[in-house]
């Protein structure tokens, strides 16, 4: 599926698929073969409307009275995320957050294949990190061309995000993960996510607080 025809679909119907994949996988493992919409809302404690929207992006329909087929269901929504075949990417900033994601093994599965991290620290250059290479960010724009890598993963300092995005994008990358805590400007045929790590701890606190309070 196309950039385009994704962001056709409502955002937060596409940021569910993951949670319904991971719960498939683990039908799977149980050698479940069928599942209903009413089971799916259930165990994830959504409305089964709103899963059977949801799981019609994907094109696949379920049989009435029975439901939907487990390893066909979760062909269809790795497909529909393009998560069957690992899309390269490429990562800018080697720092601690930038390690740490370079360490993450789940990227894997769902379909992130980061092959290489640049930086401008001489100290890093050069060293590997989880078994990829952090190479200098000179050689960025060069290999992004060679290799067609459409994916960067930014994970610098807040100061240098804009003009780093900028290169990025003057390189050829046409889609960005923000890890950073700047809203950067791209133009309209780029896509960016933002990860907002403050705003998620923020809301956690909050809620933290809120329950605290109310069994004082």
């Amino acid at each position: 599926m196309s950039d385009d025809q994704l962001k056709a679909y409502p955002i937060p119907s596409v940021k569910r698929l993951p949670l319904y994949l991971r719960f498939l996988h683990k039908l799977k493992a149980q050698q479940r073969e069928v599942v209903s919409c009413t089971r799916i809302a259930e165990s994830l404690d959504l409305v089964p409307v709103q899963v059977r929207k949801d799981l019609a992006m994907t094109g696949v329909v379920g049989r009435p009275k029975v439901g939907y087929e487990v390893p066909v269901l979760i062909d269809a929504i790795e497909d529909f995320l393009g998560w069957k075949n690992a899309s390269d990417a490429f990562l800018v900033g080697a720092g601690s957050l930038g390690a740490a994601l370079l360490g993450y093994e789940g990227f894997r599965d769902s379909g992130l294949n980061i092959v290489a991290a640049f930086d401008t620290n001489p100290k890093k250059i050069g060293t590997e990190i989880h078994g990829r290479e952090v190479l200098p960010w000179e050689k960025f724009h060069d290999l992004v061309q060679r290799m067609h890598v459409h994916i960067g993963v930014l994970a610098v300092p807040g100061e240098v995000a804009q003009d780093v995005t900028t290169e990025m994008v003057m390189a050829g990358i046409r889609a960005i993960w923000n890890f950073t805590p700047v809203k950067i400007e791209v133009p309209d045929n780029v896509i960016v996510e933002d990860v907002r790590l403050t705003a998620s701890l923020a809301v956690l606190t909050s809620r933290l607080r809120q329950e605290l309070g109310a069994r004082s």
